[in-house]
């Protein structure tokens, strides 16, 4: 996804200093694309963490609470794109 927004990026015909859509774009989809570094770097950390057994069947609420984090990031993207792409 990140390498895809920075291509985007570079593609576009337009800077965020055009126009109110362009500044918004980029803002939005800038912080969006934040998230998603936090979230993979989050699950990262996760995956790492069970590999070496950290987790078990009562104590894992870090890898809950990285899966709650990656499942907001992917409710706001479908929220966002509809916003940004679809309308």
């Amino acid at each position: 996804f990140l390498s895809l927004q920075v291509h985007e990026y570079l593609s576009l015909s337009f800077t965020p200093s055009n126009n109110a859509f362009a500044s918004g774009f980029f803002s939005l989809t800038g912080l969006h694309g934040m998230h998603v570094f936090v979230g993979a770097t989050l699950l990262a950390i996760a995956f790492i963490r069970a590999c070496r057994g950290h987790y078990s069947g009562a104590e894992h609420i870090g890898l809950e609470v990285t899966g709650l984090y990656w499942h907001f990031v992917d409710v706001v993207w479908i929220l966002l794109y509809t916003v940004v792409y679809l309308l």
